[in-house]
């Protein structure tokens, strides 16, 4: 049977299977089920999602299953998700469950259920729930009461949403007052693109609390403009604004606003791997790294890698995908982790990557410092890279296929420590990704051309 949960919960377009209301319905059912088991109790579930139009109907079916197992249910309404992850934590609660596809456009919704300690549900728990989804598709069962797509809100969900309303107030209270306790933000200008997702009140209202003059964009939801043209994917826009502001920086959210990217006050992207940068000098400083170790994954920059080195601070690399970084993170006791992308994780802090409070650290460096943003970066250089995709016919394991064997080494041999190749296969296409940083583009480009070449040759699609 096909795997339905990813890296990152399950995903898909909304309305059909597995993001159907019925398939939604069995996943709060089994969930609930196996809740019970494990604890021995009634399970408690507290679930949250960003703005899509599907959202609200999807969460509905989702606990309307659980609740039919016999669970305590709680909505927090329109929430990020790190949000339900520290309301699971702190409430406690037994799971919490997202309803959210992050930066993919309205179209597409998700499930993502976290266990209690904030660390994503175990795999053994996703392979139960969905063999209980298989088999009731297999049977073709179907729910009655599991809402309809686009079905209205009833009275008592209505009810639900001042309850929904102090859950969040208890997220933004924890955020100001714990993770910004003594921060001042008075003589900042930010801008604030909240990608018309969860954050579109939080991110907002927690800078303005803490002082911060805040141009909020991306704070006009409908349900079908979630991360359309604005959010983490189009920083390039954010640059604009902050120019045109006079800001001294800008903060771009995703959808569901468990990554962040930033801009500083001359329009420069600072991404995950500058934020890293940022934050294990300023924790370094602090004696809070202790491992003197920083966990990313093999899409950072091997600028990032160059300029932790000339600190004396390693940076280890894991698969793509926080879920690899926090395992890696939990493993060595690192304090520190992330992804390019600006999903940032504070082990210490969180175990779920949260784009709120990685910018209330980001801008306590900056008032720590007294130095800008722009300053913040002075010391890391970002390499240029090269992306060549092959198409192939195969997917034998490179070691075994001589040509590209000996073409990888040649090519490794050339960049020596001061470049860097990955090669690898597409998860979900027939592509073999040749990625290769270095100093000088011409050169990258040549040879990861030429490895491309060999690879076309000895695997290439008939």
């Amino acid at each position: 049977m096909k795997r339905l949960f990813g890296t990152d919960g399950m995903r898909g377009a909304a309305g059909s299977f597995p993001l159907d209301a019925d398939t939604i319905w069995t996943t709060g059912h089994s969930l609930a089920r196996q809740l019970a088991a494990q604890t021995g109790h009634t399970p408690r579930i507290i679930a949250g999602r960003d703005t899509r139009e599907s959202g609200a109907w999807l969460e509905a079916a989702l606990l309307a299953g659980a609740r039919a197992a016999g669970a305590l249910c709680e909505s927090a309404g329109v929430i990020t998700t790190p949000g339900v992850a520290f309301l699971t934590r702190t409430l406690p609660a037994d799971a919490g469950v997202v309803i959210s596809a992050s930066h993919n456009p309205f179209q597409d919704n998700g499930v993502k259920i976290f266990a209690p300690s904030g660390r994503k549900l175990d795999d053994a728990t996703e392979r139960l729930i969905e063999a209980d989804i298989h088999a009731a598709r297999e049977r073709r069962d179907t729910r009655a009461d599991a809402p309809r797509q686009n079905a209205p809100l009833q009275s008592d969900e209505r009810a639900a949403n001042s309850h929904a309303a102090v859950l969040r107030a208890r997220y933004l209270d924890y955020l100001a007052g714990e993770i910004g306790a003594g921060l001042r933000l008075d003589d900042l200008k930010l801008v604030m693109d909240c990608a018309n997702g969860a954050a579109f009140e939080l991110a907002p209202a927690l800078c303005a609390r803490l002082g911060a003059r805040v141009v909020a964009v991306g704070v006009t939801p409908d349900g079908r403009n979630i991360n359309r043209e604005c959010g983490s994917l189009y920083v390039e826009q954010l640059r604009e604004q902050v120019i045109a502001a006079g800001a001294h920086l800008g903060v771009a959210f995703d959808g569901d606003a468990d990554r962040a990217l930033f801009v500083d006050a001359r329009g420069e992207i600072v991404d995950g791997d500058a934020t890293l940068w940022i934050m294990a000098q300023q924790m370094s400083a602090r004696d809070e790294l202790k491992t003197n170790l920083v966990v990313a994954t093999v899409m950072s920059n091997i600028g990032l890698e160059l300029a932790l080195k000339s600190r004396g601070i390693e940076l280890r690399r894991t698969d793509v995908g926080d879920k690899y970084v926090l395992e890696e993170l939990l493993r060595t006791g690192a304090r520190l982790g992330g992804e390019q992308s600006g999903h940032i994780i504070f082990p210490r802090l969180s175990l779920a990557g949260d784009g709120l409070i990685t910018t209330l650290c980001l801008l306590r460096a900056l008032h720590e410092t007294g130095r800008s943003l722009h300053e913040l970066t002075a010391g890391f250089t970002r390499y240029p890279q090269v992306l060549v995709n092959v198409r192939v016919g195969e997917k034998r394991p490179f070691a075994d296929v001589p040509e590209i064997a000996q073409a990888v080494r040649a090519t490794e041999e050339q960049l020596g420590d001061r470049g860097r190749l990955l090669l690898r296969y597409s998860g979900t296409e027939p592509l073999a990704r040749v990625m290769i940083e270095g100093q000088r583009q011409d050169e990258i480009e040549r040879l990861a051309q030429a490895l491309a070449d060999t690879i076309r040759a000895a695997l290439g699609a008939k």
